[in-house]
């Protein structure tokens, strides 16, 4: 099947146990056996649960690997990926990555004894470099958060192979749609599926998918060991979230290309994050492991306007968190989304205060540019 099908038909697309299109919300906690220590298929939630299952099939399926996890949000999915590693283990990080994955490894994962060395993953020397006789993994997002970053994920993936180590990619920017780092080298893919897979900001979840078997079995060893996993209910949206993810990013794109274009005609815009235009570094290397290259913008205003002040006076476009719903989001990363960085360490790799990140939803376009246009115009 081609992309746009099999998000509709891929997986478990028919209940078997009673043909609806739909996967039924199984909330059972727990399920009978009929053996005394036989090997159910279902025994307990946490373990398996078939509206689970039918999303992990899925997933596994849209990445091209041999297994999908789904986790309580994107954070506890690369909690569980880094979990299976060992004290003492060494990670090569990408520079520029969500706040939260941050906070994650440098609040409780060094307490655990990992070691991190973090690059811009832009500079493969610098990768390769900073690999060590510990090292066990590289771990990035391309494109990054918030910088928008691009990173060729099959080169990195070749130097990881060359020194016996894996390549863990978070694809949430992308999204299989635009990107399939598996295809491509990587190890591990993970997501935050509450952004544009679940794309209506009325889930938390996360996705975990590897192509590797041995990798597979210990994740899902984690997955019901440490407990975060997915509810039934949760399960069931971000499935059917995903059906519509072909057309949700038609449209997210379409926009974001007509929004680019109105920013770069703006004298009141200093600098634009997006790999679709053509002067932007990685934009080679984006048209060519990408589909397309996605919904999300970071744009700085120039000096001496008051950032503050433009996102308040929007009036369509939402000042908040999170990204990838259907109605535009924006947001000020040095407050909001990476405010956990330290401001020196974020200054040092370029998000500035005045940096301004945008998720461009599926409104009209004219009504999203009208709502910049009239917040700009509050700065005069």
């Amino acid at each position: 099947m081609q992309f746009n099908t099999q998000l509709i038909h891929g997986g478990n697309s028919e209940d078997p146990a009673t043909g609806a299109v739909s996967t039924p919300i199984y909330r059972s906690s727990t399920f009978h056996q009929h053996t005394l220590g036989g090997n159910p298929k279902w025994e307990y939630a946490r373990t398996g649960n078939p509206t689970r299952a039918s999303l992990e099939k899925l997933i596994a399926e849209l990445e091209h690997g041999v297994a999908g996890f789904a986790f309580s949000s994107g954070s506890a999915a690369i909690h569980a990926t880094f979990s299976l590693f060992s004290q003492g283990d060494h990670f090569v990080v990408g520079s520029d990555v969500y706040g939260g994955t941050y906070r994650l490894i440098t609040k409780v994962l060094k307490r655990f004894g990992f070691e991190f060395t973090v690059v811009d993953m832009q500079d493969l020397d610098a990768v390769e470099k900073a690999i060590q006789g510990n090292t066990v993994a590289v771990y990035f997002e391309t494109p990054t958060n918030p910088l928008l970053q691009i990173a060729d994920i099959k080169a990195i993936a070749g130097i990881a192979k060359k020194h016996g180590i894996k390549t863990i990619v978070d694809n949430t920017f992308a999204t299989p749609y635009n990107q399939q780092p598996l295809t491509l080298g990587a190890d591990i893919v993970v997501h935050s599926a509450t952004k544009y897979l679940g794309g209506h900001s009325d889930v938390v979840a996360g996705l975990a998918v590897t192509s590797d078997e041995e990798i597979a079995e210990e994740l899902a060893f984690l997955q019901n060991s440490i407990g975060s996993t997915l509810g039934p209910d949760d399960s069931w949206l971000l499935q059917r979230g995903i059906k519509t993810l072909g057309a949700r990013m038609r449209v997210h794109q379409e926009n974001a290309t007509a929004v680019v274009n109105f920013l770069e005609n703006d004298p009141r815009i200093a600098k634009i994050y997006y790999p679709g235009l053509p002067d932007f570094p990685g934009h080679d290397i984006a048209a060519k492991q990408m589909r397309n290259f996605g919904a999300m913008i970071s744009f700085e205003l120039q000096e001496g306007l008051d950032a503050k002040k433009f996102v308040e006076s929007l009036q369509l476009i939402d000042l908040a968190e999170s990204l990838g719903g259907i109605e535009s989001l924006i947001e000020v990363p040095a407050v909001m989304t990476h405010g956990s960085i330290p401001r020196e360490i974020r200054l040092k790799n370029g998000i500035k205060d005045e940096l301004i990140r945008l998720s461009v939803g599926i409104e009209d376009p004219q009504d999203i540019i009208d709502d910049l246009e009239q917040a700009l115009n509050q700065l005069d």
